[in-house]
């Protein structure tokens, strides 16, 4: 298995990042974190998985192993391929997305392109226990999920999307009452 790779950045397509090492060129499907990165820098470092099939072998890179992790977890649930499981660690950072899983938030994935309610379902509930044994949610933390659900709902109802009222959150200060985050996500997006 190919773990990691170091080399230059010398193509970006719809495709994926063509990572030069050692002049040998690897196409490899990356996260916009990954990415970025490759932009930003001369070389760069991304954590991979080969996903071997019958007729390809298909290399995904991800800006650090947390994202690396959380693809493969994803693949051990039933009906979650490479593509679908890539396009979930893309959309969030990792972190956030296993507390999405931890506090069972199906509307987190249900946002994402393809997935539908029953695959959103399945995510949260085979991935629940697993995780829930590795990262424990505070008690604290479940008090600000808690609230911070209860602002997105707010937004979602006024006409949202699910990613805009994330998006629109995501600028308000987490430790707000929900209904005080709200009213400022809708003054900043007046």
């Amino acid at each position: 298995m190919i773990a990691r790779l170091r080399g230059k950045p010398v193509a970006n397509s719809p495709e994926g990042l063509v990572l030069d090492v050692g002049g040998v060129g690897y196409l490899v499907h990356a996260t916009p974190s990954a990415v970025r990165k490759g932009d930003a820098a001369d070389e760069l470092t991304v954590e991979t998985y080969l996903h071997v099939r019958e007729d390809v072998l298909q290399l995904y890179g991800f800006a650090d192993r947390s994202e690396r992790e959380l693809f493969v977890q994803l693949l051990a649930v039933s009906g979650v391929g490479p593509k679908v499981a890539l396009a979930i660690v893309s959309g969030s950072p990792a972190a956030e997305l296993r507390r999405a899983i931890a506090r069972g938030d199906h509307a987190r994935f249900q946002a994402i392109p393809g997935i539908g309610k029953k695959t959103a379902e399945r995510i949260v509930l085979e991935l629940k226990e697993k995780l829930g044994a590795e990262d424990p949610v505070p008690i604290s933390s479940a008090v600000a999920t808690s609230s911070h659900m209860t602002a997105r709902d707010a937004l979602v109802e006024l006409g949202y999307s699910v990613v805009e009222a994330e998006q629109a959150l995501a600028a308000v200060d987490p430790d707000l009452p929900a209904e005080e985050r709200v009213r400022l996500a809708l003054r900043q997006a007046a």
